[in-house]
């Protein structure tokens, strides 16, 4: 029996009276969704011959016009202390080693961590503060190259967040939702602008670790969730492999693998037809990127052509695949390959102990870089319409966790306030939003939340967060859920 014949009569068995309904239901829902959009409407993500999406079809193009093309996200998982590297706080040191005042904390919500120490003694960081730029920007010592770009960025010190634990921050930040099975931001943001270029995914992820022993990542940060799978992250690894899979098995040639697929697509086709699984056609064109990646890939994972100045400027471990500042470089690589959204994570930032070494470490890391990346963009006109975003899931807490010394103290987990920076398309510059208390606890001045700052960044990238919707099992799911508004005062 043939591979067909053996597929056809499977899904005859499938097929039951409400599989029949449904997919009769889809096909003339399709049908009049074509007849009143005209026949020549094209989908993002829509495979030849594939019928219109029944769950509501995505933009294709921005609400209106956007400031950002293109977002780099510079995500540093494990919380970084804000008051180690952007919220000066000269109160702390005035008050070391006192209580933090009861009037301040108000009965908020601890980790298992501290919840039952019997004192909070406020604690200020080792590392001095300057003002830099004509900005004059408070930025830590610990930042001498994020300092040189301070005119060039803005920093929001008043964000907050629900989410107290690592998992269900970090999920909150990229997913909108503290559990895991929501789309990611990446694949929010495929779905709705899809691909400039046909060869590469319009979402990339990039993974990089400063110190060892920090808080895992999962593969749902990156999962397209309910939304078509076509939209998921695809992880770029270091090394001659930078994508499972990509390259063709032992002894299959090109051509091989071009038979392959256009047999593949038929069988496909014959499922699609008598199913009307749009996941289907989704898989399909899957293994068609795939296949166009195979040129794409390498040639945009090769840095060797890259001249002395620019490792210089992102510094030695640009040099080193899978570093982070070797995935900045990547960054820039891909933007410039119209890849939408490219998100680095880079683990290590999780401090409850010896925090003024272990930040020092990270800092290291992620300085030269991170800064060089966006002189890097602004010295070639990319600036001007890409996005860097920088933060993590949330910040640290003012008072001492465990141990107090001058040179050796820990900070727990804080949602009540931290700090972001963002540079590029559609934001002002050398401009700070938002303030805390004197001890660094509270927000006292615009504050801005994890949904608040969602929308933001859609809105820069041309998209209403209110319109861009996906129905799954009865509702209506967006990425900032029923919440979010834009932070208007950060708009250049």
């Amino acid at each position: 029996m043939s591979l067909y014949k053996e597929i056809e009569n499977h899904v005859h068995e499938q097929l039951s009276r409400r599989n029949f309904l449904s997919r009769t239901s889809m096909g003339l829902g399709a049908a009049a969704m074509a007849s009143l959009l005209g026949s020549d409407q094209s989908w993002a993500g829509k495979a030849p011959g594939a019928a219109v999406d029944p769950t509501g079809p995505p933009l294709g193009k921005p609400h209106f016009a956007p400031k950002a093309k293109r977002i780099i996200y510079l995500f540093q998982s494990g919380a970084p202390s804000q008051l180690e590297l952007f919220d000066y706080k000269p109160k702390l040191e005035e008050m070391w080693g006192q209580d933090l005042p009861e009037s301040i904390r108000r009965g908020q919500r601890l980790t298992g961590m501290t919840a039952g120490q019997s004192s909070f003694p406020l604690v200020a960081s080792k590392y001095k503060f300057e003002k830099y730029g004509a900005s004059q920007m408070h930025i830590s010592e610990l930042l001498p190259y994020t300092s040189k770009i301070a005119d060039d960025v803005t920093f929001i010190r008043s964000m907050h967040t629900e989410a107290i634990n690592h998992d269900p921050a970090v999920t909150f930040f990229q997913t909108g939702s503290q559990q895991g099975g929501r789309p990611s931001w990446g694949s929010w943001v495929s779905y709705g602008l899809g691909s400039d270029n046909q060869n590469m995914p319009s979402f990339v992820v990039l993974l990089s670790k400063g110190r060892p022993g920090d808080q895992p990542l999962y593969a749902k940060l990156w999962s397209n969730g309910f939304l078509p799978s076509v939209h998921q992250g695809v992880v770029f690894r270091s090394g001659p492999d930078p994508v499972f899979y990509l390259n063709n098995p032992e002894g299959i040639d090109n051509a091989s693998r071009r038979r392959m697929l256009n047999s593949l697509a038929q069988l496909q086709q014959a499922q699609y037809e008598k199913i009307l699984d749009p996941e289907i056609n989704y898989r399909m064109e899957q293994y068609e990127m795939a296949y166009r990646m195979q040129t794409a890939v390498p040639e945009t994972m090769d840095t060797s052509n890259e001249p002395d100045y620019i490792f210089d400027l992102y510094g030695e471990d640009s040099r080193k695949p899978g570093t982070f500042a070797a995935n900045c470089l990547l960054a820039r690589k891909l933007i410039e390959k119209d890849v939408k959204f490219v998100q680095l994570y880079h683990q290590g930032w999780d401090q409850h102990g010896n925090l003024p070494n272990d930040i020092k470490i990270m800092t290291k890391s992620v300085d030269q870089a991170s800064a060089a990346l966006v002189q890097d963009l602004k010295q070639r006109g990319l600036l001007d319409d890409t996005l860097v975003v920088w933060g993590g899931e949330f910040g640290r807490g003012s008072y001492s966790q465990g141990k107090l010394s001058r040179d050796n103290y820990g900070r727990d987990h804080h949602p009540r306030s931290f700090t972001i920076w963002v540079a590029g398309a559609g934001v002002k510059k050398g401009f700070t939003f938002g303030e805390t208390d004197e001890f660094g606890y509270n927000v006292v001045r615009d504050p801005v939340h994890v949904h608040d700052f969602q929308a933001t960044i859609m809105h820069l990238l041309g998209i209403d967060h209110e319109q861009l919707v996906f129905k799954h099992q009865g509702r209506r799911y967006r990425l900032t859920d029923v919440h979010g508004k834009i932070v208007k005062p950060i708009l250049a």
